[in-house]
């Protein structure tokens, strides 16, 4: 399989001196997922806003960029392919902590994000508006 030359991460606070990207945990390894395509990405960070996780942002990546970065971090990744059969939903659990949050402890938990650059991740705040849109959104998908 040929890999696309651009994919789409999630960033947590993409540009900002804080961002981070997101991982799945899969046993006691983290996965990346990379996106063909960017309406692909943004339905799964909604998805993932819905369980009440901090809002990602899709950004675009070279993808051989972030394979090395994959290997020099012990992660896996995985390409979504735009327009496949293959149905991507978060999992349920949610860690508590991201690995960059001080004194956090790992839980057997299957969602993670990884620090690009070591700052703790601030939460942002929804407003009710904000989060009727995003629920709208969500169910026009189904």
């Amino acid at each position: 399989m040929i890999t696309p030359m651009r994919v789409f991460v999630l960033i947590f606070n993409a540009r900002t001196e804080n961002e981070g990207i997101h991982t799945i945990r899969e046993g006691d390894r983290n996965k990346i997922l990379m996106f063909e395509s960017e309406d692909d990405a943004t339905r799964f960070a909604l998805m993932l806003e819905a369980q009440d996780f901090p809002a990602p942002t899709p950004e675009p990546i070279d993808a051989e960029e972030i394979k090395e970065f994959c290997e020099s971090a012990g992660y896996e990744w995985e390409i979504i392919p735009e327009n496949s059969n293959l149905v991507v939903t978060p999992p349920e659990l949610n860690v508590e902590k991201t690995d960059w949050q001080e004194n956090a402890q790992k839980e057997d938990t299957v969602e993670d994000t990884f620090p690009l650059n070591e700052q703790p991740l601030e939460e942002p705040e929804l407003s009710d508006s904000e989060l009727e849109k995003i629920r709208r959104k969500l169910e026009g998908l189904l």
